[in-house]
Order: C-alpha cells, then structure tokens, then sequence
C-alpha cells in the first residue's frame, strides 16, 4: 500500500505540470492579453481608437508600451515566465492578479464561502435524497414506482442546470418575486438578528441550490439502486431470509453494510467536487460572487495569474481527492488489494 500511495503522488506530478504547460501554451496564443487590453482602454481614455478591436500599440508611446510588458511580466521570453511561474507554485506562491492587484490565494479564499455554500448545500441534500431514493427503487424494482421515479430522475438529468436556474429565477423570482434575484444574502445583513439572517440566507440561497440539486443526484440514485439489486441477488441475502430474519432487518443490517461500498468510495470526491464544479453558471446567473465567477470573469479579462493559479489548486485537490477515493476502498473493503 505504502509503494501504491508514493507511486500515485509521483505520478501526480506530471499531470500536474502537463495541465499547466497545456493552459500556459494556449494563453500564449489567445488575442486580446492584459497588454492589449490595458493598451485598449487606454486608447479610449484618450479618445484615440474604437475599443471593439486591438490595433496593437497605435497612439500610445513605445516606451509606455514596453513599461506595460514589464509591469506584467511579458517582458521576458515564454519559457523563462514558465519556469519561473512552476517555482512560485512550488512555494504555493499563486502570483498577483493583474487587475485586481491583489495575491491570488488571497482571492480565492475571499470566494471560497460562496462555492462552500452551494457545494455543501448540493452534496447534503443530493445524498439525503439519492441513498433513500434508491434504495426504495431497488427494493420495488420493476414496479410503477420504480418507472416513474427513473423517468423524473432522468429528465431532471437531461436538463442543465443553468437552464434549470433560469426558468426558476424568472417564476419565481421575476413573476411571483417569491426570492430574490441575486446575491447570497441582503444589503441589510448586517443589521439583521441571527434567526433573520439565517432565514435571509436560506432564502437567497434556496434557487440556485434547487437548480443544482435536481441535476446532480441522478447518478448517485440509480448507482444505489444497482449497487443493492446487485446484493439482493446473493447467497447470503436467501441464507439470511432462510433463517427467518425480517425483510426490513435482511435489508438494513447486511445488504445495506455491502451495498454502500461503492457509494461510500465516491463520497470524497463528490464532496470536493461539489465546491469546485458545475457552480459557474449557476454563479454567473445569480450573481453570486465565487469561485465559479472569478474563474469566469479571469478569463474573459484574461488575468493570467487568477487562471493558472486557481487551475493549479483546483487540479492538486482533484489529483489528491482522486487518490483519497481510490484508498477508499481499502478502507471500506478490506479485501481489495492495489497490486
């Protein structure tokens, strides 16, 4: 076990750097940089130029020009910025934001309570859910129930959560004006008791955790669903009912033990992933200001260090959450060897 934990943490270092050679590679070649974007605005400050198009460093003088490359680090030839980008990241250094001028660690964590909040909500409610969910489908498989609740759970599946959101922030928060359209809690949140703020909060929040949730828990239902009609069927399930036991007690206390293993390994990796993915749009739409936005809002002003910083820490967790899972099921089944 000791050599399959080192050989997998060896092998996340070449993913890792892959990942960034790749995105560095490709911002290398997409229009529009901080240098032109800073040139852009200036020109419109001046009044010198249409800002719908980069015309290069038209109207503004060389040497500013080169003091811009500088201040941002273009300055310097590619592999130079690479190699000096991977050995801040090494120290966990994540660099400055261009526009923000603020560290990037420091950014993250500002946006981290809101991502927290969404992906948290989602993985609690979505397993409360999906495990009694399937469970009840097992135990009824092939009735009216069973097709009925697979149709529902499928088409909330099909349907993205983004669009989801929409038709919900437009029912009800535009026609009924039931929640609010925007933003995790009120102006006055400040102001208001503990018992109030915890309600504002729950009401801000309601929408845009519905719209993830309804998507978000088909896997993890029929994943139940399959993992206990898988142990229904053993031996030791028509020993135990031949013994007498109770349906509810053949159920609960030995195929449930057996059938949660494969539920259980993907418990940290839906856990991590639920603050990290899928909240983009979510976020956007209503206007909640995480990571999801400032990944979104990185790239269009194409602030390099928010980019490749925040795709730095994002990767690490994933590789890391990845091993923890794989471990998972040692630790959940002690019969499973990593050879």
């Amino acid at each position: 076990m000791f050599a399959y934990i080192v050989k997998r943490l060896l092998l996340m270092l070449p993913t890792l750097l892959g990942v960034l050679l790749v995105t560095f590679v490709v911002t290398q070649f997409v229009p529009g940089g901080p240098v032109e974007q800073y040139l852009a605005e200036a020109r419109r400050v001046e009044g010198r130029g249409d800002t719908s198009a980069y015309r290069g460093g038209q109207g503004v003088d060389p040497k500013r020009i080169e003091q811009i490359k500088k201040l941002y680090g273009f300055d310097k030839p590619p592999t130079e910025r690479f190699v000096q980008m991977l050995g801040q990241y090494a120290r966990f250094d994540l660099g400055r934001s261009f526009f923000q001028n603020k560290p990037v660690s420091q950014l993250i964590v500002e946006k981290l309570p809101v991502s927290i909040s969404l992906g948290l909500w989602t993985f609690i409610i979505s397993y409360l859910i999906a495990v009694p969910l399937g469970v009840a489908k097992a135990v009824r498989a092939g009735s009216r129930f069973d097709v009925v609740s697979t149709v529902i759970v499928l088409v909330g599946y099909a349907i993205p959560s983004f669009v989801l959101g929409l038709v919900l922030l437009v029912v009800f928060g535009g026609q009924l004006n039931w929640f609010p359209l925007r933003g995790l809690t009120s102006v006055n949140w400040d102001e208001l008791s503990w018992p109030a703020r915890i309600v504002d909060y729950l009401w801000h929040i309601a929408l845009p955790v519905t719209a993830m949730v309804l998507g978000s828990f088909a896997v993890t239902t029929m994943l139940t669903k399959n993992s206990f009609l898988e142990e229904i069927r053993k031996q030791y399930v028509l020993t135990a009912r031949a013994k007498g036991l109770s349906e509810g007690r053949v159920l609960w206390k030995h195929v449930f033990r057996n059938a949660l293993i494969p539920i259980l390994t993907g418990f940290p990796a839906a856990f991590i992933g639920a603050f990290f993915t899928g909240a983009l749009l979510i976020e956007t739409l209503f206007s909640l200001d995480g990571l999801g936005l400032l990944s979104y809002e990185s790239i269009i002003r194409r602030d390099y260090p928010v980019v490749l910083g925040s795709l730095y820490v994002f990767t690490l967790i994933g590789l890391v959450t990845k091993l923890i899972s794989d471990l998972s099921y040692v630790w959940a089944d002690p019969r499973v060897k990593f050879d």
